[in-house]
């Protein structure tokens, strides 16, 4: 094993099959691999002008599904996207996406200057990566934040039953260690980043009987049982 696969969890052996495997991963969800990407885009679109034409970073795009959904509601953004995993990047390059560049990295150093990016937005991946490497790829997300930009990330609850267990049984999430709500908050918080704010998410199945349930959602944002949840700070 690679000193890379050891800080990391590389996604090379599931880049092609991602989508199908998270699919059949999350059934007792009542939605799909595609809901889960745009739900969080619809998220950023409560507090972001999806007029304004910015610069975001994807930390950890994966095959780039969720830059479709930047993609369909922030039209006028410059998308660039990084991973640890060569393959998730070929499949993110073959989506053909508009204005979006993607490239693999080494996880440590992100490629870019400082001050370059007016959003950073990271969804699901701090729980594949090694917890005393939290503190310094933080510093390298404020370091190319521009002053007064955004950061974004979006992790699993493990403060719900549901969401234990739906990782505990995916293939790729073996080797995952979930962060609670308020590690996820400290971290932050030592990193130099203001204004931390937690919401929390997908509180009930999407199944057809318990639709009208989900409309109750944006009430509940405070309560910590929420299947996932994301913290929003600004540099």
């Amino acid at each position: 094993m690679s000193e890379q696969q050891r800080q990391f969890d590389n996604f090379d052996e599931f880049a092609e099959e991602y989508r199908d495997i998270h699919d059949n991963a999350i059934k007792l969800s009542g939605a799909d691999s595609d809901f889960f990407s745009e739900y969080k885009i619809v998220e950023l679109t409560k507090t972001e002008d999806t007029k304004a034409a910015f610069n975001l970073l994807d930390f950890g795009c994966g095959d780039g599904n969720s830059c479709i959904y930047f993609r369909k509601h922030f039209p006028n953004i410059t998308i660039n996207g990084i991973d640890v995993s060569e393959e998730s990047i070929h499949q993110a390059q073959e989506k053909g996406i508009a204005n979006a560049t993607f490239q693999a990295f080494d996880g440590l150093k992100i490629p870019y200057a400082d001050n370059t990016f007016d959003m950073v937005f990271t969804s699901m991946v701090f729980h594949h990566i090694e917890h005393d490497l939290h503190g310094g790829i933080l510093n390298e997300i404020r370091r190319v934040l521009k002053p007064g930009g955004r950061f974004y990330i979006f992790e699993h609850n493990p403060n719900n039953p549901l969401t234990r267990k739906v990782v505990r049984e995916c293939v790729f999430d073996e080797d995952a260690v979930l962060l609670k709500p308020n590690y996820c908050k400290s971290i932050i918080n030592q990193a130099g980043f203001k204004d931390t704010n937690t919401n929390f998410t997908i509180f009930f199945p999407r199944h057809r009987l318990l639709k009208w349930a989900t409309g109750l959602e944006p009430m509940l944002t405070w309560l910590p049982i929420g299947a996932q949840y994301y913290i929003k700070a600004s540099k």
